[in-house]
């Protein structure tokens, strides 16, 4: 048990100052995980028996503005790999990080907490005395382990005693298990979160849940309800962002919490999309979900598209004439839908833009007769930036609806005359051979919307025929809408 290659310098740096006052200090949570794991670590979390007051004395640049005993320290997490690391890290098998930036290392005094009122936050905080002490409030026994950090001759020394793991964590990590520390109820009722924390985590790792956890988290699962739009909106991209984003979501659905955080897709179970002559043999709930499953894009914002991008079936599903099922504008009632998930989730208005724009014209024709000009306002209403996202979209879909092909042969000549259009940089009415200046001077007249008017007609005129693009032309036209 080797870990001294792959924790990077100013872990060591950190470390040095504690062990100068005798402070002691241990890596615990998600870097040991991980570090066990030989998986890449982002967050360097760490738990000392200093308070944040002493802490505060060793680390002058350091910021301290809660009540929870979280020191964050600002360093430069840049990992050097020497020829002596890299030959370490080659040996065990570990992964060599890419050259990091500026992050906060947090740094956390032992603690024990009292009833939690709010399913967040403990009614009070008491500094803990032991490591031990510290790893009983925490999550899932794979998060409850700490490594003790010794140095000897300037090097990092671990041996077995360095791991610290009361609640059999690496045992469970064996075996690709999350199971909660100690009573699950109890774990779920101080903070709801952990409820979705759990099928993130399992989801990430491709892990199980262990039964009685995951009975608790059924059972607890209206709770989820109490945590704030903010934080149940990053556990759910992160799960997106995972290489099981379909399991993920199905592991939401199965414990009963799917219902609570996106009821507006749960909505679509049992509505049956069946059509004589259609490829659709799924509920609406379903194709869905499958549509999440093969849709390529890596995107959690654009998985989360094709999640939802049927979602406004349920609300507009009629029977025809002949009973048969359909569902006209579903697109336009679903992209109203998913911008209210966005705004209830909290989500950035660029990603709220980027959803309800991927929704809102997901259904876009194809045929071998649409011309250069209906390619390119296509590219304009949907935005250059969204193009590729709405072809993976476009994937997930038909994929999700059980066709056999990711692209018909008419989408794949769609695909093939967009691009021929984005080559140059896609036609605007900026690129047009005159401009407001020409037609003031063309026309005697000031500034006002006539100019304006005269600019979009002679763009449309032009986006038909871009041959017509050249100052000659043009002039003449101006003065004939004058």
């Amino acid at each position: 048990m080797n870990f001294s290659a792959k924790i990077p310098d100013f872990i060591l740096d950190i470390y040095r100052k504690f062990h100068s006052k005798d402070y002691q200090l241990y890596l615990v949570g998600g870097s040991v995980r991980n570090l066990l794991l030989f998986k890449d670590i982002k967050d360097w979390d760490m738990t000392t028996n200093a308070t944040p007051e002493q802490m505060l004395e060793l680390f002058p640049k350091a910021f301290y503005d809660n009540q929870f005993g979280t020191v964050g320290l600002p360093v430069d997490s840049a990992f050097v790999a020497t020829p002596a690391k890299e030959a370490a890290l080659a040996k065990s098998g570990i992964p060599i990080e890419q050259e990091g930036e500026k992050q906060v290392v947090e740094v956390t005094t032992f603690r024990s907490e009292s009833e939690y009122k709010d399913r967040r936050h403990p009614e009070s905080v008491t500094w803990g005395q032991t490591i031990e002490q510290d790893l009983e409030r925490r999550d899932f026994t794979i998060n409850a382990i700490a490594l003790k950090l010794s140095i000897k001759n300037e090097q990092l020394v671990f041996d077995e005693e360095s791991l610290i793991d009361p609640h059999r964590g690496r045992q469970d990590l064996e075996k690709g298990i999350v199971r909660a520390v100690g009573d699950p109820k109890q774990r779920f009722k101080e903070d709801a979160l952990r409820l979705i924390r759990a099928i993130r985590i399992a989801t990430e790792l491709n892990f199980k849940i262990d039964d009685a956890t995951w009975k608790e988290i059924i059972a607890d699962s209206k709770l989820i309800t109490e945590v704030s739009s903010e934080r149940v909106r990053t556990e759910l991209l992160r799960i997106l962002a995972s290489e099981h984003p379909y399991e993920g979501i199905m592991m939401l659905n199965d414990s009963e919490s799917l219902q609570h955080i996106l009821p507006e897709l749960t909505e679509g179970i049992g509505v049956s999309q069946v059509r004589p002559g259609r490829h659709h043999t799924t509920d609406v709930f379903t194709h869905n979900v499958l549509a999440l499953k093969f849709t390529p894009s890596t995107d959690p914002i654009v998985r989360f598209a094709a999640l939802l991008h049927d979602v406004g079936k349920p609300k507009v599903a009629k029977k025809d004439e002949e009973g048969f099922v359909i569902f006209h504008n579903h697109e336009v009632a679903g992209a109203k839908i998913a911008r209210e998930i966005c705004e209830r989730l909290k989500f950035s208005k660029k990603d709220r833009e980027k959803i309800y724009t991927l929704i809102r014209w997901h259904m876009f024709g194809v045929n071998e007769d649409q011309t250069d000009s209906a390619i390119r306002r296509f590219i304009r209403k949907i935005g250059v930036e969204n193009v590729a996202d709405m072809m993976d979209l476009r994937v997930g879909d038909r994929l999700g609806s059980g066709t056999q092909t990711a692209e018909s042969w008419r989408l794949k000549l769609f695909k093939k005359k967009v691009e021929e259009q984005l080559k140059p940089a896609p036609f605007s009415i900026n690129d047009l051979a005159v401009d407001g200046n020409d037609i003031m001077k063309l026309l005697d007249i000031k500034p006002g919307p006539k100019i304006g008017e005269i600019l979009q007609k002679l763009f449309e005129e032009v986006d038909e025929d871009l041959e017509k693009n050249n100052k000659e032309y043009l002039e003449k036209r101006v003065k004939e809408l004058k």
